[in-house]
């Protein structure tokens, strides 16, 4: 499923969390010392500690809240995915919380703190079932460490360039402008097809875990299917050209799910 993030944050973050490759320059200075100090950070980020990670994506996270249209406990959003998701608080080991962003995007995300974002766009899509199979597919991608290998990748390409914090440690706070760095790094990151196989393995089991119709994953693709070729993909547009085809996942759960 969607796992991209758009954050506008008025200069402090611009977060589009996709996958594990990320792009960015190497040193921001051209002296010696300021070469010397990019592979020091550098170096750090390689040794950097899944806490500090989980402490970054904390802070990424609460600048992108703070900054998009959260939907308020009453609104009737966040009413449904707290029925949906009450017993998903605690799942598979991991500790998640859930909000709901008021947005037309057919979209959602994760990030390795745990939190799962869901737009309303997308829950305008889908029904029940075939939302639960998408977060147990977005569950998949923290559970499997993709969510933390993107933001690993992301802080490696931003300490290049000074932008992450160096010797904080895990309960460091970053700047608006360190959060900037690393949030323009994991725009240029995308999952691997192979991560996103993996995560729709990950939901169908999450589905036959706990009861559910193991269906809703076939028919939730076979919508974001519909949804593009009749041409009302522009909220899409740009997660459709970076993620397996819907099609063929759509195939490919029918088989498993009858297995």
């Amino acid at each position: 499923m969607t796992i991209r993030m758009t954050v506008v944050a008025t200069g402090v973050v611009a977060l589009w969390l996709a996958g594990c490759s990320a792009t960015g320059g190497s040193g921001s200075g051209v002296s010696a010392d300021g070469k010397v100090g990019a592979v020091l950070d550098m170096a750090k980020a390689v040794t950097v500690s899944e806490d500090e990670l989980k402490n970054a994506s904390l802070q990424l996270r609460a600048a992108e809240d703070k900054q998009a249209r959260v939907a308020p406990p009453k609104n009737k959003y966040a009413q449904r995915l707290e029925r949906l998701t009450r017993k998903h608080q605690n799942e598979d080991g991991m500790t998640l919380n859930y909000k709901v962003y008021l947005s037309p995007q057919v979209n959602a995300n994760a990030t390795p703190d745990g939190s799962i974002r869901v737009y309303s766009g997308l829950m305008d899509l889908m029904n029940d079932q075939e939302m639960l199979g998408i977060i147990g597919h977005e569950i998949g991608h923290v559970k499997l460490g993709h969510s933390m290998s993107a933001m690993r990748t992301a802080y490696m390409a931003s300490a290049g360039r000074k932008a992450a914090a160096s010797s904080r440690g895990a309960g460091g706070a970053l700047a608006a402008s360190e959060l900037g760095e690393m949030g323009e790094a994991l725009v240029n990151s995308q999952f691997s097809q192979s991560q996103e196989t993996s995560s729709d393995d990950y939901g169908l089991a999450f589905m036959k875990k706990h009861g559910y119709n193991v269906k809703a994953m076939e028919s939730a693709f076979r919508k974001l299917e519909a949804q593009r070729n009749g041409k009302k993909a522009s909220a899409m547009e740009n997660m459709m050209s970076t993620h397996p085809d819907p099609g063929a996942r759509a195939d490919r759960m029918r088989d498993m799910a009858s297995k």
